[in-house]
């Protein structure tokens, strides 16, 4: 009996953010195998005779994508109904595409079901909207860390509107010379730490102090960089105990 494989975007990290497809998908499967990112209140929903794998990495750990393709590819082989529980969206810098690829390659059926991605959701829960008629007709979402090891391609930096920046923590320097080549020094910056959680944390600063507002305040992932004229409206919108109780 050949299993299938669901790819299932588990959102930020308020475990509320989930889909209710992914809800029920969670709870009826044989297997998860779940990120780091992932909230552990969200494996409460899955069946008590369900084996969940962990398969999350922190940064510089060995734990790599080979290893996790190849424990979908075996649980699926076995007859397995599998999800495969991501952080954020599958397919927004989540190797969705990777796993999904590497599965159907070999025959195994795998569907991917959205969620929601810290780049648009981190920043909301911090009062800032990542497009706004007043200041921002559109955003861009760049890795700060790619494949390869190196970090944000200038080719890819828009001029303006709002830039949001994931995984450039670990290269801020790189980060920072790359947008200042780009943008205005004097653009308001906020870094949004574990978004969504209760444990989130916002730090504003310009793009020119970047680098030393991260450093200076212990800055760490996982976290969003906003950059763009939006964070202004941090000021008007943000309301702490309205969004994260």
């Amino acid at each position: 009996m050949k299993g299938r494989v669901v790819l299932v975007g588990a959102g930020p990290g308020d475990p509320g953010l989930i889909t209710v497809k992914g809800l029920q998908l969670l709870s009826s499967c044989d297997v998860v195998v779940y990120d780091r990112l992932v909230s552990e209140d969200l494996l409460k929903f899955a069946r008590k005779d369900a084996e969940l794998i962990y398969a999350g990495k922190n940064l510089g750990e060995s734990y790599n994508q080979s290893l996790i393709n190849e424990i979908l590819l075996q649980k699926a082989r076995e007859g397995k109904f599998v999800v495969r529980l991501k952080g954020g969206d599958p397919y927004v810098f989540g190797r969705g595409e990777e796993e999904c690829s590497f599965l159907t390659e070999r025959g195994i059926d795998c569907e991917v079901v959205p969620g929601v991605t810290s780049a648009i959701a981190a920043p909301a829960y911090a009062g800032i909207p990542v497009t706004s008629r007043w200041f921002s007709s559109g955003f861009c979402v760049l890795t700060g860390s790619k494949a390869d090891g190196s970090s944000i391609d200038p080719d890819y930096i828009p001029r303006k509107g709002t830039l949001v920046i994931m995984m450039g923590i670990s290269k801020i320097d790189e980060v920072k010379k790359a947008i200042l080549g780009i943008r205005d020094p004097r653009e308001p910056v906020a870094i949004i730490e574990k978004g969504t959680t209760p444990s989130q944390r916002v730090v504003e600063c310009t793009l020119e102090r970047l680098d030393y507002c991260v450093k200076e305040n212990n800055v760490s992932s996982p976290a969003v960089i906003i950059v763009g004229e939006v964070v202004k409206l941090r000021n008007k919108l943000w309301n702490y105990h309205n969004v994260l109780g």
